[in-house]
């Protein structure tokens, strides 16, 4: 009887415990986009994502269309986990809260040191952690990765997930259309009205989903935050001490049903459109120009030194408690594959510079270089680091 009243594991549990191979697959698409962009079949390549099917692109419905069906995924872990998950308590979200703000503010800081002026737009571009790819490096360390650590890691990555979303809202947004924000406020507020009247099909969410979508995109806001607004609305009920109704929750079925075409498609088709960065094209001077420094620089010690030195100081003064069973060598390994950015800071850079193909470029060169940097240290920090020391000795 105890066993039947278990909730199933959230799809971010799930991914700990074995999904992370989509990281795997998304490292592999990233690498197929580097070598078209850099092969004979780099025109085709280009041309192909220019290709119109009705009003946009196909690279506009990749980016604005797909990713937005990524967002709901990603809204929906923040609420379940904000809600019934690893960050439910203040106690769980305080040290991957305290990482994720460092993680976030010194590679901007860092960002700003290279950039002034019209490239200082990009400043975000670092300030993100792409769950796949982290996740996907720690699965090939086996157990030399406490469990500790991947929930630190994983938690971190949600809120740093969150406030990549707030910035978004905030500062890439282009001109509004009152009439259509209006509308798609209007939407928001029938889809709140669904919850409250304890609505559990999925059927009029998403369809009202799709109508927030395009009100979204016509207002000026980007649209993919349509998918975060309308994860915040979907029902889930039940709690493991009341009942076991979370197993049928729309918001548990909805992950669910998201969590393998998000990641082995829809992150692999985003990779594949924006990581060819056409290196061998590139005039000399862009591997050293600000934008592509202070990306790389942002992600390969600004992440780490945010994320790790904040860490460290808020055990040292008794705010939160270290990862169990983890060392601080161990600490510092999964900081730095915090600077594995890829698809955040893919997506953030083309909102910051979305008419300066040069900045694009220069942007994605240093988020591969500074991603492959920190995932390579990372790695190979966990594979040599003492289990024995614990972090808070």
């Amino acid at each position: 009887m105890v066993l039947s009243r278990l909730k199933p594991p959230s799809a971010l549990r799930q991914f700990l415990e074995g999904q992370s191979s989509a990281g795997l697959f998304l490292m592999a698409m990233a690498a197929l986009a580097l070598i078209l962009a850099n092969s004979p079949l780099a025109h085709d390549y280009e041309q192909i994502l220019h290709i119109h099917l009705g009003p946009l692109s196909m690279a506009h419905w990749i980016n604005d269309g797909l990713m937005a069906i990524f967002f709901l995924l990603v809204g929906l872990e923040i609420k379940r986990e904000m809600l019934d998950g690893q960050l439910s308590s203040w106690s769980r979200r305080v040290l991957p809260g305290i990482a994720a703000v460092g993680g976030m503010a010194v590679p901007a800081l860092l960002f700003y040191a290279f950039n002034t002026g019209e490239t200082a737009k990009g400043w975000a571009i670092p300030a993100a952690t792409d769950i796949a790819f982290a996740l996907g490096v720690i699965s090939l360390l086996g157990n030399r990765v406490p469990a500790s650590l991947r929930v630190f890691l994983a938690a971190l990555a949600i809120i740093d997930d969150l406030g990549a979303v707030i910035i978004i809202a905030l500062f890439y947004t282009a001109s509004i259309s009152i009439p259509d924000l209006a509308g798609a406020f209007a939407v928001l507020v029938m889809l709140v009205a669904l919850n409250r009247f304890r609505v559990r099909s999925l059927t009029p969410y998403l369809l009202l989903g799709v109508v927030l979508w395009v009100l979204t995109y016509r207002s000026g806001i980007h649209a993919t935050l349509a998918g975060v607004a309308l994860a915040l609305t979907i029902p889930m009920e039940g709690t493991p001490a009341r009942s076991d109704g979370d197993a049928t929750s729309p918001l548990h079925r909805l992950e669910h049903a998201l969590h393998l075409p998000v990641g082995f498609i829809i992150v692999p088709l985003f990779a594949l459109a924006n990581a060819g960065v056409p290196v061998l094209s590139l005039p000399a001077e862009a591997l050293a120009a600000p934008v592509t420094l202070g990306v790389a620089v942002g992600l390969l010690i600004g992440k780490p030194l945010g994320v790790f030195g904040l860490s460290m100081i808020a055990v040292r003064f008794g705010l939160a408690d270290a990862p169990a069973h983890a060392s601080r060598l161990q600490m510092l390994g999964v900081a730095l594959l915090c600077g594995i950015g890829f698809t955040m800071s893919l997506f953030i850079a083309l909102l910051a510079f979305p008419d300066a193909p040069i900045l694009q470029s220069e942007a994605k060169l240093g988020i591969l270089a500074g991603s492959l940097l920190s995932g390579l240290l990372g790695y190979g920090i966990l594979r040599v680091a003492n289990r024995e020391l614990p972090a808070q000795a």
